[in-house]
């Protein structure tokens, strides 16, 4: 595969079966509460889980392009202890093993010092797009941009199919976002060459409420 710019965007396009159309990243519970009801209060939601965990996902995603391999498996054990509920790191490890498939097939390793193997069965999918984008011959940033990136459009299109928003309105505060990634990316490539521990762990309460309170049910749409 080339590497280049168009990697990236082949990445991020939402017609990758990586599973992520089965996620919600908790706006299923979200509109289910009332709290998302339309294209404003879609937007509230975004800002908050960019801020934090669209901020953790750039860094890591960025530290993976540089990590070295014997402390691969040291950044996806703390990736994971930053995800406090099963539910949020077993979605994470199904679409990482997802994109791992198709990474793995589109390259022989991610750089001449990781194999795929490395990464183990289930890697965290913020982990797995690094090492797409390093296979890829791109750098910190643009992992950091990719993973901002999905972050955003992923539950915008669950809201989307959830509360059958107009797509266009849905297209127009996505792209209103896009400053708000840009600063996000910016924020985790900055940090990429941290050791793994010391990498971003922002979180918050209500959005790790609301996938507790989704992981219970049992008339779900979404895996997540």
């Amino acid at each position: 595969m080339t590497s280049s710019v168009a990697a990236l965007l082949a990445l991020i396009d939402q017609r990758l079966p990586t599973g992520g159309h089965a996620h919600s990243s908790g706006v299923e519970q979200a509109v289910s509460e009332g709290l998302v009801t339309d294209v404003p209060t879609l937007e509230k939601y975004l800002m908050r889980r960019l801020t934090t965990a669209g901020l953790i996902a750039a860094a890591f995603s960025a530290a993976a392009v540089l990590v070295e391999r014997d402390a691969l498996t040291e950044l996806d054990a703390e990736l994971d202890a930053r995800m406090p509920l099963p539910a949020a790191r077993a979605a994470s490890r199904a679409q990482g093993r997802g994109l791992a498939r198709i990474g793995s097939a589109a390259w022989s390793s991610p750089a001449a010092t990781i194999e795929w193997s490395d990464a183990g069965e289930r890697p965290h999918h913020s982990v797995v797009i690094g090492l797409c984008i390093r296979a890829a011959g791109l750098g910190p940033e643009a992992a950091a941009m990719a993973s901002a990136y999905l972050c955003v459009t992923g539950p915008c299109t669950a809201a989307q199919r959830l509360l059958g928003l107009d797509p266009v309105e849905v297209a127009v505060a996505s792209l209103a976002l896009t400053s708000a990634i840009e600063q996000v990316a910016a924020k985790g490539a900055a940090v990429a060459h941290l050791p793994p521990r010391d990498l971003p762990a922002e979180s918050h309460p209500f959005l790790d409420l609301l996938a507790a309170r989704h992981s219970l049910r049992s008339d779900r749409l979404f895996a997540s």
